[in-house]
């Protein structure tokens, strides 16, 4: 029986549609690290600039998606790195944040590439309440288009929870103020020192618009026994994190406990040692596993010696003679099952662990006593305004919220994402234009051949390692707050990362009309993501490829069908490392590699739509 006679027991109806590659979100989700990443930083991209030695290039590419590429290169979540296609093949993930810092760090001169404010604004104002990565990056954006953009802080110095609550031995603050500065010398205007303490009366300015990028100020506390007694010694963790960067606090107790395991509790206990703490304990409720600070600064703070006790759940301070002498633990247990989650829990005693400081770190919360219930501002369960998903604007029209304060404590880099739609939303409000009314994403697709087997792109696998990140020696880091103890990558350690990134933005694109069946490109792969099969259900078809398919996250490539048989070559996402050899043993050239460039609006895009509109 030939191939194309073959019935399907899953019926004509259910066969899998050819795949749309014109579709940015097919394509995109391929490239898994820019998928990952909140403001969709094209990371192959600029990683083949920096393998160049195309540094400022690949600075401007970072610039214009993440805004703070030097700030990003220390201090970022890095969501992208778990979903680094490197994984499929080894262990570890292409180090993307420490290469998005080598091209911050050996980058040549940037304010002449960057966007200016025009000689003439286009008289709309706009305020932004907070300096933190949300704000600048609205302002970021509004400035160059002519937009009057005025940000007001709190503090006396603009940033954020990046100079508040991040210590400057992890982002040194001249790198800061750089970045900063860029925004501000685009003619934005900073007030300092000014709290908006009622945004009713703020209104009454006569604003266009006004985005609130206040953060999420509140620390959370630890209502136990001993709490009121004992208050002198017991610190909030980011307001004690501010109060060291504004130089408030200069000490802390020989002997600390930080309660909590977030990244806010690795800044703190770190930060204690380096304000002459002998002994720094974290204190964890539940075993590791469930930890909510990054692996990277777990180990970071245990490399400096900080002991991290897992099981202990607070139970009360204890207090002497009016002063705080050490904390009370239950120690506990845990049942898990095999998913991994805790099914019961139990008390196994009790410790009293000595101590002259405690720093509070167990999470923090939206606080907006400034903002009156009477404007039209909705209010949900959580105390955390209503603000729509996609324009960021809450019920109040002409007020967007973003960063912290519009959904809870995030990173910075949702912050930057949120005012990059916050800004195209303020944009087209104050041009009396819909806000949902938003451009779609799009994609180009170039061929990546320069020869009969030459590609634009270093398509050979490298097995090289993960390369460590060099830190300063621990009798040098502990002399101040601001040494950096991150050195960045040398330029050998540069080069052997760098090729490690598998381009998954060069696509492997087919054209059925060209195959002959010759299996050429499904004997040579060497993941075995291709097959030719009949059509089916995706269910089904799944189960009949080369390597049967079970993960849903990522889609199966299914071609039109083939010319000689009705078959359909079917690729499978997941597996696919863009090598090309496919396309290299091709005798057709039915595959090709191509470069996939999606276009991801921002508001001078709105802009330039109005313009040719008009």
């Amino acid at each position: 029986m030939s191939y194309a006679a073959q019935s399907n027991p899953a019926g004509p109806h259910s066969m899998m549609k050819p795949t749309d590659i014109h579709d940015p979100d097919y394509f995109h989700k391929v490239v898994d690290c820019q998928w990952a990443c909140p403001a969709h930083t094209p990371v192959p991209e600029y990683i083949r600039l920096i393998a160049q030695g195309r540094f400022t290039d690949a600075y401007m590419v970072n610039r214009r998606s993440n805004v703070f590429p030097g700030i990003l290169g220390r201090v970022c979540d890095r969501p992208c790195e778990p979903a680094c296609r490197r994984t499929r093949v080894e262990d570890q993930p292409v180090a993307i944040c420490r290469l998005k810092r080598v091209a911050a760090d050996h980058r040549g001169e940037v304010k002449h590439l960057l966007p200016q404010k025009p000689k003439k604004t286009n008289g709309k104002r706009v305020a932004l309440i907070g300096a933190g990565p949300a704000s600048l990056t609205v302002a970021n954006d509004l400035a160059p288009l002519g937009y009057e953009c005025t940000v007001f802080e709190a503090l006396e110095r603009p940033g954020g929870l990046m100079i508040s609550n991040i210590p400057s031995f992890r982002l040194p603050e001249e790198v800061l103020d750089e970045e900063i500065g860029y925004i501000l010398d685009m003619g934005v205007t900073l007030k300092t020192g000014h709290r908006v303490d009622s945004l009713k009366d703020f209104l009454k300015q006569g604003w266009d618009a006004v985005f609130v990028g206040s953060g999420a100020p509140k620390g959370k506390d630890l209502k136990i026994p001993g709490r009121e007694e004992a208050a002198a010694n017991i610190h909030i963790g980011i307001e004690w994190l501010e109060s060291v960067a504004f130089d408030h606090v200069k000490s802390i107790g020989k002997q600390v406990l930080i309660i909590g395991v977030g990244n806010t509790a690795m800044d703190c206990c770190r930060t204690s040692l380096r304000l002459g703490a002998d002994s720094v304990k974290v204190m964890a409720r539940k075993p590791r596993q469930f930890f909510k600070a990054s692996p990277w600064e777990l180990e970071d703070a245990e490399e400096e010696n900080i002991e991290i006790v897992v099981n202990h759940s607070p139970k009360r301070f204890v207090v002497e003679n009016g002063r705080l002498t050490g904390m009370a633990f239950e120690t506990m247990e845990y049942d898990i099952d095999a998913s991994g989650e805790i099914t019961g829990q139990r008390v196994t005693g009790e410790v009293v662990i000595p101590c002259d400081d405690v720093i509070l770190a167990i999470g923090q919360e939206n606080a907006f006593p400034w903002i009156e219930r009477d404007i039209g501002i909705e209010f949900g369960k959580w105390d955390e305004p209503v603000v729509d998903k996609t324009t960021f604007e809450s019920t109040k029209k002409g007020v967007f919220f973003g960063g912290d304060a519009a959904f809870g404590p995030l990173n910075i880099i949702w912050a930057v994402e949120h005012g990059h739609q916050a800004a195209i939303s303020i944009h087209k409000h104050c041009m009396g234009e819909s806000v949902q009314d938003r451009m779609p994403r799009g994609v180009n697709l170039t061929t990546a051949k320069m020869g009969v087997n030459e590609w634009s792109y270093a398509n050979d696998y490298d097995p090289a390692l993960r390369r460590k990140m060099q830190h300063v020696e621990l009798k040098k880091r502990f002399q101040s707050l601001d040494v950096e103890v991150e050195l960045g990558f040398s330029p050998e350690q540069t080069a052997v990362e760098v090729a490690r990134c598998l381009n998954c933005d060069v696509q492997t694109v087919f054209t059925a009309e060209s195959c002959v069946e010759c299996d050429a490109c499904v004997d040579i792969c060497p993941v075995d993501c291709l097959t030719i099969a009949p059509n089916g259900a995706e269910d089904d078809l799944r189960t009949r490829l080369k390597a049967p398919a079970p993960n849903r996250d990522q889609a199966l490539y299914v071609s039109n069908p083939l010319k000689d048989t009705g078959r359909v070559m079917v690729k499978d996402e997941n597996l696919c490392v863009h090598c090309g050899l496919c396309a290299e043993r091709c005798p057709t050239a039915a595959w090709d590699m191509q470069l996939s460039d999606i276009f991801l609006p921002h508001a001078d895009d709105e802009a330039r739509r109005r313009e040719a509109a008009e």
